[in-house]
């Protein structure tokens, strides 16, 4: 394998292992604040499965298999998207340090919720900010970053930079 085809076949494995760390903690803070502004811990969680289901599923308060394991699915699959892009800029810079890893993990999760809950079109928003007072809101995004700090920094020192595919 090519120094070129390794580095991006490792900075994928991160990405995926990142995003899931990020969908994890995202999701726990969807559960908890939806269960706290709605009085269920699923109505968010299910919530972007209106990508397939259309707009009722914003409105589901129970779990399903087609609403609660759809939505989870498509955050955890947008998480990953967005871990490509986090994994992306820590490769970019020099060294990795903790200081960038926060830099870019919140550069990362600002840009998500202006996308999510700004630019896409209403079918493709994660559809929970209809579940969620902007307080959660936060605390979602919030918990996405860390999530994308805290997988960055695991095996920081053993991740491959850019510089890593100059040759000598």
């Amino acid at each position: 394998m090519g120094l070129t085809t390794q580095f991006l076949v490792n900075t994928a494995q991160r990405a995926i292992k990142d995003g899931l760390l990020a969908a994890a903690l995202s999701g726990g803070s969807m559960a908890v604040r939806g269960k706290a502004d709605t009085g269920s811990a699923v109505a968010p969680v299910n919530a972007p499965s209106h990508w397939v289901h259309g707009h009722e599923a914003v409105h589901r308060e129970d779990v399903t298999v087609s609403h609660t394991l759809m939505g989870a699915a498509i955050h955890t699959a947008s998480a990953m998207l967005w871990a490509g892009l986090y994994e992306g800029l820590q490769a970019r810079r020099e060294r990795r340090t903790v200081t960038g890893a926060l830099v870019d993990a919140a550069g990362v999760a600002a840009l998500a919720a202006v996308v999510d809950l700004k630019l896409v079109p209403e079918r493709l928003t994660p559809g929970f900010q209809h579940r969620m007072t902007t307080r959660s809101l936060w605390m979602v995004y919030g918990s996405f970053a860390l999530g994308l700090a805290m997988g960055g920094l695991q095996r920081r020192h053993e991740a491959p930079t850019v510089s890593d595919l100059r040759e000598d």
